[in-house]
Protein backbone atom coordinates (compact mmCIF):
# COMPACT_ATOMS: atom_id res chain seq x y z
CA UNK A 1 0.00 0.00 0.00
CA UNK A 2 1.34 3.42 -0.94
CA UNK A 3 1.97 5.59 2.11
CA UNK A 4 0.14 8.93 1.97
CA UNK A 5 2.28 12.03 1.77
CA UNK A 6 2.22 13.80 5.15
CA UNK A 7 0.45 16.94 3.85
CA UNK A 8 -2.23 14.92 2.08
CA UNK A 9 -2.78 12.71 5.10
CA UNK A 10 -3.08 15.79 7.31
CA UNK A 11 -5.68 17.34 5.01
CA UNK A 12 -7.72 14.15 4.89
CA UNK A 13 -7.70 13.90 8.70
CA UNK A 14 -8.61 17.56 9.08
CA UNK A 15 -11.45 17.20 6.60
CA UNK A 16 -12.78 14.22 8.53
CA UNK A 17 -12.71 16.09 11.83
CA UNK A 18 -14.29 19.17 10.27
CA UNK A 19 -17.02 17.05 8.67
CA UNK A 20 -17.76 15.40 12.02
CA UNK A 21 -18.07 18.81 13.69
CA UNK A 22 -20.32 20.16 10.91
CA UNK A 23 -22.50 17.07 11.12
CA UNK A 24 -22.88 17.41 14.90
CA UNK A 25 -23.74 21.09 14.47
CA UNK A 26 -26.46 20.30 11.93
CA UNK A 27 -27.94 17.59 14.13
CA UNK A 28 -28.17 20.03 17.03
CA UNK A 29 -29.82 22.71 14.89
CA UNK A 30 -32.24 20.13 13.45
CA UNK A 31 -33.69 19.44 16.91
CA UNK A 32 -37.34 20.50 16.72
CA UNK A 33 -37.23 22.80 19.75
CA UNK A 34 -34.24 24.69 18.27
CA UNK A 35 -35.99 24.94 14.90
CA UNK A 36 -39.10 26.23 16.69
CA UNK A 37 -37.09 29.04 18.32
CA UNK A 38 -35.65 29.99 14.92
CA UNK A 39 -39.09 29.94 13.28
CA UNK A 40 -40.72 32.04 15.99
CA UNK A 41 -37.93 34.62 15.81
CA UNK A 42 -37.55 34.85 12.02
CA UNK A 43 -40.89 34.03 10.39
CA UNK A 44 -44.02 36.14 10.79
CA UNK A 45 -46.27 33.09 10.53
CA UNK A 46 -45.08 31.84 13.93
CA UNK A 47 -44.53 35.12 15.77
CA UNK A 48 -47.51 34.67 18.11
CA UNK A 49 -47.04 30.94 18.67
CA UNK A 50 -45.55 29.24 21.71
CA UNK A 51 -42.19 27.60 20.98
CA UNK A 52 -43.29 24.23 22.33
CA UNK A 53 -46.49 24.42 20.26
CA UNK A 54 -44.45 25.05 17.09
CA UNK A 55 -42.18 22.10 17.81
CA UNK A 56 -44.97 19.66 18.63
CA UNK A 57 -47.79 20.81 16.37
CA UNK A 58 -46.45 22.59 13.29
CA UNK A 59 -43.13 20.97 12.30
CA UNK A 60 -44.03 17.96 10.18
CA UNK A 61 -42.15 14.68 10.42
CA UNK A 62 -38.40 14.52 10.99
CA UNK A 63 -36.28 17.38 9.61
CA UNK A 64 -33.97 16.10 6.88
CA UNK A 65 -30.21 16.71 6.88
CA UNK A 66 -28.56 16.47 3.44
CA UNK A 67 -30.31 13.39 2.10
CA UNK A 68 -31.71 13.79 -1.44
CA UNK A 69 -31.09 15.83 -4.62
CA UNK A 70 -33.09 19.01 -5.12
CA UNK A 71 -33.20 19.24 -8.92
CA UNK A 72 -36.77 18.33 -9.97
CA UNK A 73 -35.27 16.77 -13.12
CA UNK A 74 -32.47 14.96 -11.27
CA UNK A 75 -32.47 11.33 -12.39
CA UNK A 76 -31.55 8.24 -10.40
CA UNK A 77 -31.59 5.24 -12.71
CA UNK A 78 -34.55 5.92 -15.02
CA UNK A 79 -36.89 7.46 -12.47
CA UNK A 80 -37.45 11.04 -11.44
CA UNK A 81 -36.77 11.72 -7.77
CA UNK A 82 -39.87 12.74 -5.82
CA UNK A 83 -40.57 14.04 -2.34
CA UNK A 84 -38.57 16.20 0.03
CA UNK A 85 -35.27 17.22 -1.56
CA UNK A 86 -32.18 18.27 0.39
CA UNK A 87 -29.39 18.34 -2.16
CA UNK A 88 -28.77 20.42 -5.27
CA UNK A 89 -26.59 18.75 -7.92
CA UNK A 90 -25.63 19.89 -11.42
CA UNK A 91 -23.09 18.62 -13.92
CA UNK A 92 -20.93 21.73 -13.77
CA UNK A 93 -21.06 22.90 -10.17
CA UNK A 94 -20.77 19.61 -8.29
CA UNK A 95 -22.99 19.09 -5.28
CA UNK A 96 -24.48 21.73 -3.01
CA UNK A 97 -26.22 20.38 0.05
CA UNK A 98 -29.03 21.94 2.04
CA UNK A 99 -27.95 21.78 5.68
CA UNK A 100 -31.47 21.24 7.04
CA UNK A 101 -34.80 21.13 5.27
CA UNK A 102 -38.28 20.37 6.54
CA UNK A 103 -41.96 21.08 6.05
CA UNK A 104 -44.14 22.99 8.51
CA UNK A 105 -47.84 23.74 8.82
CA UNK A 106 -48.93 27.39 8.96
CA UNK A 107 -51.08 28.23 11.99
CA UNK A 108 -54.38 30.03 11.48
CA UNK A 109 -54.98 28.84 7.92
CA UNK A 110 -58.30 27.18 7.11
CA UNK A 111 -56.88 24.11 5.39
CA UNK A 112 -53.59 24.07 7.32
CA UNK A 113 -51.38 25.26 4.47
CA UNK A 114 -47.78 24.09 4.67
CA UNK A 115 -44.49 25.71 3.72
CA UNK A 116 -40.92 24.51 3.14
CA UNK A 117 -38.12 25.75 5.39
CA UNK A 118 -34.37 25.52 4.87
CA UNK A 119 -31.81 26.30 7.60
CA UNK A 120 -28.16 26.98 6.69
CA UNK A 121 -25.22 27.42 9.08
CA UNK A 122 -22.71 29.75 7.44
CA UNK A 123 -19.23 30.50 8.83
CA UNK A 124 -17.87 32.69 6.03
CA UNK A 125 -20.00 35.80 5.41
CA UNK A 126 -17.94 36.79 2.33
CA UNK A 127 -17.31 33.57 0.36
CA UNK A 128 -16.80 35.56 -2.87
CA UNK A 129 -20.45 36.49 -3.47
CA UNK A 130 -23.33 38.08 -1.49
CA UNK A 131 -24.82 35.43 0.81
CA UNK A 132 -28.32 36.88 0.35
CA UNK A 133 -28.19 36.04 -3.38
CA UNK A 134 -27.44 32.43 -2.56
CA UNK A 135 -30.32 32.40 -0.05
CA UNK A 136 -32.71 33.68 -2.74
CA UNK A 137 -31.33 31.09 -5.16
CA UNK A 138 -32.08 28.37 -2.60
CA UNK A 139 -35.62 29.70 -2.26
CA UNK A 140 -36.03 29.58 -6.04
CA UNK A 141 -34.77 26.00 -6.07
CA UNK A 142 -37.27 24.98 -3.42
CA UNK A 143 -40.13 26.53 -5.40
CA UNK A 144 -39.16 25.00 -8.75
CA UNK A 145 -38.61 21.57 -7.17
CA UNK A 146 -42.28 21.48 -6.16
CA UNK A 147 -43.30 20.99 -9.78
CA UNK A 148 -44.59 17.47 -10.22
CA UNK A 149 -45.03 16.89 -6.50
CA UNK A 150 -46.96 19.87 -5.08
CA UNK A 151 -48.32 21.36 -8.30
CA UNK A 152 -48.45 20.95 -12.07
CA UNK A 153 -49.44 23.39 -14.80
CA UNK A 154 -51.88 25.05 -14.70
CA UNK A 155 -52.40 24.56 -10.93
CA UNK A 156 -49.94 27.23 -9.81
CA UNK A 157 -52.20 28.08 -6.88
CA UNK A 158 -50.83 24.94 -5.20
CA UNK A 159 -47.27 26.34 -4.93
CA UNK A 160 -46.11 26.34 -1.30
CA UNK A 161 -44.22 29.23 0.26
CA UNK A 162 -40.51 28.61 0.95
CA UNK A 163 -38.14 30.11 3.52
CA UNK A 164 -34.34 29.98 3.67
CA UNK A 165 -32.80 31.06 6.98
CA UNK A 166 -29.04 31.61 7.19
CA UNK A 167 -27.29 31.49 10.56
CA UNK A 168 -24.08 33.49 10.11
CA UNK A 169 -21.48 32.87 12.83
CA UNK A 170 -18.78 35.35 11.77
CA UNK A 171 -20.45 38.38 10.15
CA UNK A 172 -18.75 41.79 9.74
CA UNK A 173 -19.01 44.20 12.66
CA UNK A 174 -21.91 46.16 11.14
CA UNK A 175 -24.02 43.00 10.79
CA UNK A 176 -23.44 41.54 14.26
CA UNK A 177 -26.55 41.00 16.41
CA UNK A 178 -28.92 41.60 13.51
CA UNK A 179 -31.75 39.72 11.82
CA UNK A 180 -32.86 40.86 8.35
CA UNK A 181 -35.71 39.35 6.34
CA UNK A 182 -36.17 39.71 2.56
CA UNK A 183 -39.46 38.89 0.85
CA UNK A 184 -41.79 39.75 -2.03
CA UNK A 185 -44.08 42.73 -1.42
CA UNK A 186 -46.71 44.52 -3.47
CA UNK A 187 -45.97 48.00 -4.83
CA UNK A 188 -48.84 50.06 -6.23
CA UNK A 189 -47.50 52.08 -9.14
CA UNK A 190 -50.82 53.20 -10.63
CA UNK A 191 -54.26 52.90 -9.03
CA UNK A 192 -55.34 51.09 -5.87
CA UNK A 193 -55.74 47.50 -7.04
CA UNK A 194 -54.70 45.00 -4.38
CA UNK A 195 -53.69 41.34 -4.71
CA UNK A 196 -54.25 38.78 -1.95
CA UNK A 197 -51.00 38.49 -0.01
CA UNK A 198 -50.93 34.68 -0.21
CA UNK A 199 -50.71 34.88 -4.01
CA UNK A 200 -47.31 36.60 -4.04
CA UNK A 201 -45.83 36.02 -0.59
CA UNK A 202 -44.05 32.88 -1.78
CA UNK A 203 -40.50 33.25 -0.53
CA UNK A 204 -38.67 34.65 2.44
CA UNK A 205 -34.90 34.77 2.97
CA UNK A 206 -33.53 35.60 6.42
CA UNK A 207 -30.00 36.61 7.46
CA UNK A 208 -29.49 35.93 11.16
CA UNK A 209 -26.09 37.32 12.13
CA UNK A 210 -24.61 36.39 15.49
CA UNK A 211 -22.13 38.47 17.49
CA UNK A 212 -19.47 35.83 18.03
CA UNK A 213 -19.68 36.32 21.80
CA UNK A 214 -22.67 35.06 23.76
CA UNK A 215 -22.11 37.71 26.45
CA UNK A 216 -22.72 40.44 23.86
CA UNK A 217 -25.62 38.72 22.12
CA UNK A 218 -29.11 40.13 22.32
CA UNK A 219 -31.65 38.05 24.19
CA UNK A 220 -33.76 35.49 22.38
CA UNK A 221 -32.65 33.46 19.38
CA UNK A 222 -29.32 35.28 18.95
CA UNK A 223 -28.21 34.35 22.46
CA UNK A 224 -29.60 30.83 22.17
CA UNK A 225 -27.53 30.16 19.05
CA UNK A 226 -24.42 31.79 20.51
CA UNK A 227 -24.65 29.49 23.52
CA UNK A 228 -25.52 26.39 21.49
CA UNK A 229 -22.72 26.82 18.93
CA UNK A 230 -20.07 28.32 21.23
CA UNK A 231 -16.64 26.69 21.23
CA UNK A 232 -15.78 28.40 24.52
CA UNK A 233 -18.52 27.14 26.86
CA UNK A 234 -18.46 23.73 28.50
CA UNK A 235 -21.32 21.32 27.82
CA UNK A 236 -22.68 21.58 31.37
CA UNK A 237 -22.79 25.37 31.16
CA UNK A 238 -24.59 25.20 27.82
CA UNK A 239 -27.17 22.77 29.18
CA UNK A 240 -27.78 24.95 32.23
CA UNK A 241 -28.42 28.10 30.15
CA UNK A 242 -30.60 26.27 27.63
CA UNK A 243 -32.73 24.82 30.42
CA UNK A 244 -33.02 27.90 32.66
CA UNK A 245 -33.24 30.71 30.09
CA UNK A 246 -34.91 28.95 27.16
CA UNK A 247 -36.88 26.17 28.89
CA UNK A 248 -35.30 23.54 26.65
CA UNK A 249 -35.64 20.09 28.15
CA UNK A 250 -32.52 17.96 27.95
CA UNK A 251 -33.47 14.50 26.77
CA UNK A 252 -30.69 11.96 26.45
CA UNK A 253 -30.24 12.39 22.69
CA UNK A 254 -30.12 16.18 22.74
CA UNK A 255 -27.77 16.19 25.74
CA UNK A 256 -25.38 13.76 24.05
CA UNK A 257 -25.35 15.90 20.89
CA UNK A 258 -24.42 18.98 22.93
CA UNK A 259 -21.60 17.05 24.61
CA UNK A 260 -20.36 15.61 21.30
CA UNK A 261 -20.23 19.00 19.60
CA UNK A 262 -18.32 20.48 22.54
CA UNK A 263 -15.78 17.67 22.34
CA UNK A 264 -15.40 18.00 18.57
CA UNK A 265 -15.13 21.78 18.84
CA UNK A 266 -12.29 21.51 21.33
CA UNK A 267 -10.55 18.90 19.18
CA UNK A 268 -10.75 21.02 16.02
CA UNK A 269 -9.63 24.13 17.94
CA UNK A 270 -6.65 22.39 19.57
CA UNK A 271 -5.64 20.76 16.29
CA UNK A 272 -5.75 24.18 14.63
CA UNK A 273 -3.43 25.59 17.29
CA UNK A 274 -1.00 22.68 16.96
CA UNK A 275 -0.92 22.92 13.17
CA UNK A 276 -0.49 26.68 13.39
CA UNK A 277 2.54 26.28 15.63
CA UNK A 278 3.95 23.50 13.46
CA UNK A 279 3.47 25.46 10.24
CA UNK A 280 4.99 28.53 11.87
CA UNK A 281 8.10 26.57 12.83
CA UNK A 282 8.32 25.07 9.35
CA UNK A 283 8.03 28.48 7.68
CA UNK A 284 10.65 29.88 10.05
CA UNK A 285 13.05 27.05 9.22
CA UNK A 286 12.53 27.54 5.49
CA UNK A 287 13.20 31.28 5.73
CA UNK A 288 16.38 30.57 7.67
CA UNK A 289 17.63 28.15 5.02
CA UNK A 290 16.85 30.62 2.22
CA UNK A 291 18.74 33.37 4.03
CA UNK A 292 21.74 31.04 4.46
CA UNK A 293 21.65 30.15 0.76
CA UNK A 294 21.57 33.80 -0.24
CA UNK A 295 24.52 34.61 2.04
CA UNK A 296 26.60 31.75 0.61
CA UNK A 297 25.79 32.78 -2.95
CA UNK A 298 26.65 36.41 -2.26
CA UNK A 299 29.66 36.18 0.03
CA UNK A 300 31.21 32.91 -1.14
CA UNK A 301 30.29 33.40 -4.81
CA UNK A 302 28.66 29.96 -4.94
CA UNK A 303 25.98 28.93 -7.40
CA UNK A 304 22.64 27.98 -5.86
CA UNK A 305 23.42 24.31 -6.56
CA UNK A 306 26.74 24.60 -4.74
CA UNK A 307 25.11 26.47 -1.86
CA UNK A 308 22.44 23.78 -1.49
CA UNK A 309 25.14 21.10 -1.58
CA UNK A 310 27.08 22.93 1.11
CA UNK A 311 24.01 23.10 3.37
CA UNK A 312 23.12 19.46 2.74
CA UNK A 313 19.65 20.20 1.36
CA UNK A 314 18.03 16.95 0.11
CA UNK A 315 17.45 16.58 -3.62
CA UNK A 316 13.70 16.30 -3.03
CA UNK A 317 13.60 19.83 -1.55
CA UNK A 318 15.90 21.66 -3.96
CA UNK A 319 13.26 22.45 -6.56
CA UNK A 320 11.13 24.17 -3.92
CA UNK A 321 14.08 26.23 -2.65
CA UNK A 322 14.93 27.19 -6.24
CA UNK A 323 11.42 28.59 -6.63
CA UNK A 324 11.66 30.49 -3.34
CA UNK A 325 15.04 31.96 -4.27
CA UNK A 326 13.59 33.18 -7.59
CA UNK A 327 11.07 35.26 -5.63
CA UNK A 328 13.78 37.13 -3.71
Amino acid sequence: MVKLENTLAKHITAAGESAAYDSACKRLLANKIILAWIMKSCLEEYRECDVKEIAEKYIEGTPQIAQEPVNPDEIVGNEQIQGMNTEDSTIHEGTITYDIRFRALVPGTDDMVSLFINIEAQSNFYPGYPIIKRAIYYCSRMISSQYGTEFTAPKYDKIKKVCSIWLCKNPPEKRKNTINRYSITEEKLVGNATEAVENYDLLSAVMLCMSGESENADSGILKLLEVLLSSEREADEKKKILQEEFSIEMDRTFESEVQLMCNLSKGVEEKGRREGRQEGRQEGRQEGVILSLMNLMKNMKLTKEQAMEALGIPESEREEYTRELAKK
